[in-house]
């Protein structure tokens, strides 16, 4: 079945290859009508009053919370809180779980993490005096687990589900093992995952997932963070304002139960609405039609890619437990250049440290140009990037 048919801006720009979907992904017509219609029909702000326009935008709202929590099977839509996006989610949990922590105590990420998941730990270890440690990263581009890191001293494993510079894919259970083993609690970032395969964070037994909907065929500005029902209930607030209470006083106030706790002042209620129609999408197609369009279209990059002698993979050289995302770099050719070389053949791309500088920096290399596929992407497509790639290679060399 043809899938592009689903998406206008491929109507729109019929010469467009876009190989940019780790950045963002294309819109179906079933979401941007989804917003377009809540705007037109339903459009009120929720949980403020009781006309039936407000009531009738709570559940729109409240529907789609519970859409997601049974996207990545959740125990109750109380364990879904929106956010901005993947980066206010984890950054949510660094101020709240977070400070929790004492001075000495440990959060582990990998050498492999996206800033979004280095800075707010960063800050963390400035304000409290905690400690980290990093898992390092094989030579294939793969999180290497080491059981040895994870001590006592350990409160939080923060790790990347899929990296968005190699596509690999981590083996989450042995690292979510050992660190309940500690006691310790695990959070996922799951930004590049989610669109990738199916997540179970009960089966995974997760206590923190995070993920955005830009990524998933949603809108812009509107993420979430899954916890743990007993872990957000004793996490304190993030912000403070409307929406978030349940009294205040001119002393003190009392804050709301789960999930309104987190949801301070009017969210991104059309990104919710949004984000609902991206996931029904996703859910009607099925991830087993996703994996096998991208695998087959990644295994066949990988192969073209493999012709090219000026050309190296960064990251695993194989189709096995990846996902679409290929990194490589060009022989004395900056990434910069490869992605505006494509670009002005009107191939999208990406190019840079991909928010990943200590992993650039463990290769000695500036950055990496990137392709990221989508199950709408083809072959076609991939074989006309292949011929740029050959001309910007022989116009520099």
């Amino acid at each position: 079945m043809n899938y592009r048919i689903d998406f206008p801006i491929f109507q729109h720009r019929p010469d467009l290859i876009y190989f940019d979907n780790g950045a963002t992904s294309q819109k179906p017509k079933c979401v941007i009508d989804a917003i377009q219609n809540f705007y037109e029909q339903s459009n009120s702000n929720i949980h403020r009053g009781p006309n039936f326009l407000s009531e009738e935008a709570t559940v729109l709202y409240e529907n789609a919370r519970q859409t997601v929590a049974d996207f990545i099977d959740a125990k109750t839509s109380n364990e879904i809180i929106f956010t901005r996006n993947a980066t206010e989610s984890i950054n949510l949990v660094a101020r709240t779980f977070g400070e929790t922590l004492k001075h000495g105590d440990t959060v582990i990420l990998s050498k492999l993490e996206h800033h979004a998941n280095i800075v707010p730990w960063l800050q963390l270890k400035d304000r409290k005096g905690i400690k980290l440690r990093y898992f390092d990263v094989t030579d294939d581009g793969f999180i290497k687990f080491d059981s040895d890191l994870i001590d006592k001293s350990v409160k939080l494993v923060a790790i990347s589900g899929m990296s968005n510079v190699t596509g690999a894919i981590t083996d989450l259970s042995p690292i979510i093992k050992r660190a309940h083993e500690v006691g310790a609690k695990v959070l996922i970032d799951a930004a590049q995952l989610a669109i990738h395969q199916p997540i179970d964070v009960q089966e995974l037994d997760a206590d923190f997932l995070v993920f955005t909907g830009h990524k998933v065929y949603g809108p812009t500005g509107i993420g979430v963070l899954y916890g743990k029902e007993e872990l957000l209930n004793k996490m304190s607030p993030f912000l403070g304002g409307g929406d978030m209470i349940d009294d205040v006083r001119l002393d003190r106030f009392t804050p709301a139960q789960l999930p309104n706790k987190f949801e301070a002042g009017t969210p991104n209620i059309e990104g919710t609405v949004g984000l609902k129609a991206a996931i029904d999408y996703i859910n009607k197609i099925g991830f087993s039609v996703i994996r096998e369009s991208e695998s087959r279209l990644t295994e066949y990059l990988l192969s073209r890619l493999s012709e090219l002698p000026f050309i190296k993979l960064i990251g695993p050289n194989d189709n096995n437990n990846r996902g679409s995302i290929v990194s490589f770099t060009m022989d004395d050719v900056h990434p910069h250049d490869i992605a505006e070389g494509l670009s002005k053949q009107n191939i999208c791309i990406r190019a840079g440290h991909h928010c990943a500088q200590p992993y650039m920096d463990s290769l000695g290399i500036p950055g990496t140009a990137r392709i990221s596929l989508a199950f709408y992407n083809t072959i076609e497509e991939i074989d006309r990037c292949v011929e740029v790639l050959r001309e910007i290679y022989n116009y520099f060399n």
